[in-house]
């Protein structure tokens, strides 16, 4: 209940500064067309860019939503399951590669809604990934953070694995650090071994890695997840290992030493539902600055990854249906309405896991400004190549192997959410086909 309460009181804090940003809002255009009711959610590795290099179409589709001063046409957000690096500096990297301003209340990187998450704020939180990690954290609202290389600082030789890194001659003391209260992964690091040990031992000394293991200890102190990605795609011809597979051990190495299976209180970014709740906000938020009156009925999401980009948008379509479903139930029973037969196999259905809402404990949402759908548009530059795989044909397919699964073990596989609304070539044709979908001039 005291989850809930945070989660919607920062959703409620959110959407309230999106309000006054409406209120200071100006328009100018220099096309004349009315303004629809539409978003445009981008993913960027495969979709944009190749590792730094960026997708030729990527620059010409942007010439359409931009208009002749360099303002965006329609509203537009970056959602990527990156997170070693701050807002500010996707941002440049994205206007320098697409020659358009982007703005850090653009992008959304994987960790973002960690803000929302306050009842961990003013905790101990040991962070893994790489980049400014603990900057990052500070950002969200973190403020009691601890390093993988302060563990290994104050504990020298608890990393051992490579030889050179152990200490040498002596043994320096053991420094004080103190009790850890939650672990946040942010993404891949660089040196696995490492952290999977030393995460290993915060989990099974409960966060005193004075004490000795106990696998007892379980459940274990609290672990969030940002960025579910088994693969994602560089400049190289085949897809990498992303912080999916560092999840895949970590999880794996768990179970093996304990025999339980590692808990997340929470699994953040792409295709969890909360991501893409918090995508929706900034959605509005830029329809808001464009001086748009209209709520956005429907948000486009545009990605490369069948089991996160496509996964995640039709995910959160259905979570839009349901909560368009629980609105009619309950506009039905205050009217007196009799009971609908067919209303709990439609609950059912809809019924999603605390994986699949990113551990946010909120119910579905009564909003009138809920948009009406979320299309998901798939294309072949990034993971996905329609050389390389195809998508199963019949949507009720089970894993096959052909068909593996690559989603996250805590999420239910259902084939059906893994078929893309619309496949195209690539960005420049789905920007394309979205103004066609929307009876938009392509200019």
């Amino acid at each position: 209940m005291q989850r809930l309460r945070c989660f919607k009181s920062c959703w409620q804090l959110l959407r309230s500064s999106c309000e006054g940003a409406a209120k200071r809002a100006t328009s100018s255009r220099c096309y004349s067309h009315d303004p629809s009711s539409f978003g445009l959610l981008f993913d960027i590795d495969g979709v944009l860019v190749r590792g730094r290099t960026p997708i030729p179409a990527a620059k010409q589709c942007f010439r359409n939503l931009v208009d002749c001063h360099g303002k965006y046409k329609v509203p537009v957000v970056f959602v990527t399951n990156a997170g070693n690096c701050m807002r500010q500096t996707k941002a440049e990297h994205l206007s320098q590669l697409l020659e358009v301003e982007v703005s850090p209340d653009q992008v959304m990187l994987s960790h973002s809604p960690l803000r929302i998450f306050t009842q961990f704020h003013k905790k101990c939180v040991l962070v893994s990934g790489q980049g400014p990690v603990e900057e990052v954290a500070h950002n969200l609202g973190f403020e009691d953070v601890v390093t993988i290389d302060m563990i290994r600082e104050a504990y020298p030789v608890l990393d051992v694995v490579d030889h050179n890194r152990r200490p040498k001659d002596f043994i320096p003391p053991n420094k004080d650090l103190r009790p850890i209260d939650a672990i946040i992964l942010f993404g891949e690091p660089i040196r696995w071994e490492t952290n999977l040990q030393l995460i290993i031992d915060v989990l099974l000394t409960n966060g005193n890695l004075g004490n000795t293991w106990s696998s007892t200890q379980y459940p274990h102190i609290p672990v969030l997840a940002c960025n579910m990605d088994l693969l994602w795609m560089a400049e190289a011809k085949n897809p990498r290992f992303g912080h999916g597979m560092f999840l895949v051990c970590l999880e794996n190495l768990y179970k093996k030493v304990t025999g339980y299976d590692l808990k997340y209180e929470a699994l953040i970014g792409k295709p969890s539902v909360v991501t893409y709740n918090y995508a929706e906000l900034l959605i509005r938020q830029q329809a808001e600055k464009l001086g748009w009156n209209t709520p956005v009925k429907t948000l486009y999401a545009i990605g490369d990854n069948p089991m996160a980009d496509i996964y995640g948008a039709n995910l959160y379509n259905r979570y839009l249906q349901a909560s368009k479903h629980t609105k009619a139930k309950v506009q039905a029973k205050s009217c007196g309405g009799g009971a609908d037969p067919t209303a709990q196999s439609v609950d059912d259905h809809h019924k999603m896991t605390s994986a699949e809402m990113g551990g946010a404990t909120v119910a579905y949402e009564s909003r009138e400004d809920l948009p009406e759908a979320c299309s998901s548009i798939l294309v072949c530059t990034g993971v996905y190549s329609r050389d390389q795989q195809e998508l199963p044909s019949d949507p009720a397919q089970t894993v096959t192997e052909q068909h593996i699964f690559h989603g996250h073990r805590d999420f239910r596989f259902d084939p059906t959410l893994t078929q893309p609304s619309f496949v195209v070539q690539d960005v420049k044709e789905a920007v394309e086909l979205v103004f066609q979908q929307e009876g938009w001039p392509l200019e």
